[in-house]
């Protein structure tokens, strides 16, 4: 196994860096310091051809260029302080009310702007046997983008020759307050065109249905039935026009949150590739992309809707304004601990 580490220059006088790690067997994955982005995910198709399988940039900076950060796609990002919605940008600890922007509709989104997908996050490689990674550590100030608490968050991204790119996350704060921390990397397992012929199997009977501004209604509710039942295989695109948008729901995992267990697992003919999600979360955000705006690409790979889909480990959006989903408080003397990861595989 080989990484690599080259600077990217400086931003705001602090340097930026892309690691690239890869595998015995080729399997290649680039990273940056810059929002501790997943940058690139190369893996093998069933004819043993690498092949780029993840939306983003090439180029480091193009991250944190005001008219992408404008298109709100979040290519490959850690995210946080709350990964998806909070309804209305508010929250209450104990009788305190605290008030957070309102970047998507009436809606707070993914930390607001500014948030962990545009920091410079301290960065450190490291290497073992069978295993290359990258640590990335960040310190969110008390009260930035509108949350309570210094929180000290650490992601560690490693790539094994098992063809799994594992991500495990931490945190502490000195202040009682809340955290949803996810990796919003898309992927197209065909490398190119649309991903609406990937089939999904999820191991998830229940989901969270929402309103129209995809705020939970506080219910858990059996998918069987309804067009977000992927408890059998079925075809991204074989139901995604019952909706307007596509698919952007959050599913309830089988079994117990805090193990690591298996969500869901993808699979493209044309390659033979498969991808499966492993996460310790108790739930996961499906998101075909129908809103990416078809302004970037990279190669074949066209950002534009059904380009690409994301499968983000998470708590339940808008938990802390729902008593009945898993807390996200997150106390001092506590810490928050997420393992999540992508296993890429041909079949």
């Amino acid at each position: 196994m080989n990484i690599t580490k080259t600077s990217a220059g400086l931003v705001e006088g602090q340097e930026a860096f892309v690691y690239e790690l890869t595998a015995d067997n080729g399997t290649a994955v680039k990273l940056t310091n810059i929002g501790a982005i997943i940058m690139s995910i190369r893996t093998a198709d069933k004819n043993g051809k690498l092949g780029e399988i993840a939306l983003g940039f090439d180029d480091p900076m193009t991250y944190i260029d005001p008219e992408y950060l404008a298109s709100g796609m979040f290519l490959g990002a850690t995210v946080g302080r709350y990964a998806n919605r909070i309804k209305a940008g508010k929250f209450s600890i104990g009788n305190k009310v605290y008030e957070l922007e309102t970047n998507n509709g009436p809606n707070h989104l993914h930390g607001g702007t500014g948030s962990f997908h545009t920091k410079i996050w301290n960065s450190e490689e490291f290497s073992a046997e069978g295993r290359v990674g990258v640590k990335m550590s960040y310190v969110s100030a008390n009260m930035e983008n509108g949350y309570p608490g210094e929180l000290t968050v650490t992601v560690v991204f490693t790539l094994n020759n098992n063809n799994e790119l594992q991500l495990n996350y931490q945190a502490t704060t000195d202040k009682t307050t809340i955290l949803n921390l996810t990796n919003h990397s898309y992927f197209n397992l065909k490398g190119e065109g649309d991903i609406l012929d990937t089939k999904l199997v999820m191991h998830a009977s229940n989901y969270t249905p929402t309103d129209e501004t995809l705020i939970p209604l506080g219910k858990i509710e059996s998918v069987k039935g309804t067009m977000v039942d992927f408890t059998l295989e079925h075809s991204i695109g074989e139901r995604v026009h019952m909706s307007d948008d596509g698919y952007d729901h959050n599913f309830v995992i089988d079994g117990n949150a805090g193990e690591l267990r298996l969500a869901a697992e993808a699979y493209e003919e044309t390659s033979g590739r498969t991808l499966a999600l492993l996460t310790t979360e108790p739930g996961f955000q499906f998101y075909t992309g129908y809103w990416l705006n078809g302004n970037y690409s990279r190669g074949p790979l066209k950002f534009g809707s059904f380009g690409g889909f994301a499968l983000e480990a998470q708590h339940y959006p808008d938990s802390p304004n729902q008593k009945e989903f898993p807390t996200t408080l997150l106390k001092p003397g506590e810490t928050y601990t997420q393992t999540t990861v992508y296993r890429f595989g041909t079949k």
